[in-house]
């Protein structure tokens, strides 16, 4: 649970920064952003892209368990989404000042983080599969948020010509399916099925798109064939099976996120940091000595004062530079290399003790 929270306040993009080891506490706020860009108007509405906003919109699943047990997730963060009327498709996550948090259908999430209308989303990732269809600006920042388990597979009639087909291998090859008759597979994953089918040497297929109700196909005789997420149960009741190597996907809830959104804001950030120095000009100089600590017009340097054996002493110096979002990561490495400590962000404080392997995988395919 810890580790989804540091990601939710590391992948804010207005105060995107690494986890800090070493018990440095970061601080993240915005001091500054960018002028104002041209907007789409929409329907008599502003569409902000993400560059053009100051919030960052997190989707969430409106309905069902999967949006039960999202909220539970967030609430044992103490990240309590707070929703002011129960109708309405936007809310809150106090702790966090500059999120917007939006209720939409799973497939909706996915689509609007592709167009750019949502920075974050919450959603299993066989809907990230389905209707993401592989779009390279989608992210997953952590793959395995541990509930939503289901998979979706290929199942077929217990009777009939499949009563002793038990595998993928064994259906490609009855010498029914032929060009003029192919097997017909119903499916609401009309993307994912025939992916899967291909990748498996299936040549004589054809899908019928169908939501809700799939398992009477074959007994109606609409299909010969179901891809769905069903539950063992089910298929027994409406005499139909799994087979070996019809597993399409294993899935569960993912948090995802929008290339674009991470990479794309023009936001500039104040950063603080502690320095230990003989006076003001030295440590000015070490700083200016880092190619990503000279700020916009350089750092402010000013004497910490505190006591020591009776005596008020200043042999720490606090740093203030401004650095653009994306060189963020590089500025606190090259602050603790010449001695930072303290390292500020100001306002929301938070402890990070080490860099998650799935942060650093996010930095990395961001490119920072």
């Amino acid at each position: 649970m810890p580790v989804l929270r540091t990601i939710f306040l590391q992948t804010l993009p207005a105060a995107i920064s690494p986890s800090v080891s070493n018990c440095v506490s970061v601080k993240f706020s915005v001091s500054c952003c960018s002028a104002a860009s041209p907007v789409t108007v929409v329907n008599g509405n502003v569409d902000k892209k993400p560059s053009e906003r100051n919030e960052v919109r997190l989707g969430l699943p409106s309905k069902g368990r999967m949006a039960t047990d999202t909220l539970d997730l967030l609430k044992d963060c103490q990240l309590s989404v707070r929703q002011v009327n129960p109708r309405q498709y936007v809310a809150e996550i106090p702790q966090l000042s500059n999120l917007e948090v939006w209720f939409q259908r799973p497939k909706d999430i996915v689509r609007k983080l592709v167009s750019g209308d949502l920075d974050l989303g919450i959603v299993g990732l066989d809907t990230i599969k389905e209707y993401g269809q592989g779009n390279e600006d989608l992210i997953l920042v952590h793959d395995a948020l541990e509930y939503g388990d289901c998979h979706l597979s290929l199942a077929i009639p217990n009777y009939g010509i499949f009563e002793n087909v038990n595998s993928l291998k064994e259906l490609a090859q009855m010498p029914q399916w032929t060009a003029e008759r192919p097997l017909r597979v119903a499916t609401g994953f009309t993307y994912l099925g025939p992916k899967f089918m291909k990748e498996n040497g299936m040549r004589y297929v054809t899908f019928s798109s169908a939501d809700g109700a799939l398992e009477a196909a074959p007994a109606m005789g609409i299909a010969d064939a179901i891809g769905s997420v069903s539950s063992g149960t089910t298929l027994r009741e409406n005499n139909l099976k799994e087979i070996e190597g019809g597993i399409i996907l294993e899935s569960q809830a993912v948090l995802v996120a929008s290339r674009r959104s991470l990479v794309q804001r023009k936001v500039l950030l104040q950063v603080t940091a502690n320095m230990r120095g003989s006076s003001a000009d030295e440590v000015a100089e070490r700083v200016l000595g880092q190619p990503s600590l000279s700020g916009l017009q350089g750092p402010t340097v000013s004497p910490v004062f505190r006591k020591r054996e009776g005596r008020v002493v200043a042999d720490y110096y606090a740093i203030v530079i401004c650095v653009p979002k994306k060189a963020l990561y590089k500025s606190v490495q090259q602050l603790r290399a010449i001695g930072g400590s303290g390292v500020l962000v100001s306002p929301l404080t938070y402890i990070f003790d080490e860099e998650t392997p799935r942060w650093r995988q996010l930095l990395s395919n961001l490119g920072l």
